[in-house]
């Protein structure tokens, strides 16, 4: 992402030119007297919004309906359960 710094009165003389360079995703710092005293950045676009670019771009598929939850387990080696390993590791 890039980064343009411009002056109050640059940006009131040149507003659509500027919008349009923060459209395209880059960063703007305004200043006054040459130091910083604002910043316009894109707006992220909503996870829905990313997921779909994903499905068109043929990335990945989805069903509509929302994930199964699911669990991860940890099978400890040998006979001792999770909770004396934990103790163990304490110790």
């Amino acid at each position: 992402m890039a980064q343009t710094t411009v002056g109050i009165r640059e940006l009131k003389e040149q507003l659509a030119r500027y919008i349009r360079h923060v459209k395209a995703g880059n960063t703007l710092i305004i200043t006054e007297r040459g130091k910083p005293v604002g910043r316009i950045v894109p707006v992220k676009s909503s996870v829905e919004d990313r997921m779909q670019e994903l499905i068109k771009a043929g990335v990945i598929e989805w069903s509509g309906r929302k994930p199964k939850r699911r669990i991860p387990t940890v099978k400890p080696r040998g006979n001792r359960t999770g909770a004396e390993l934990l103790i163990e590791d304490r110790n």
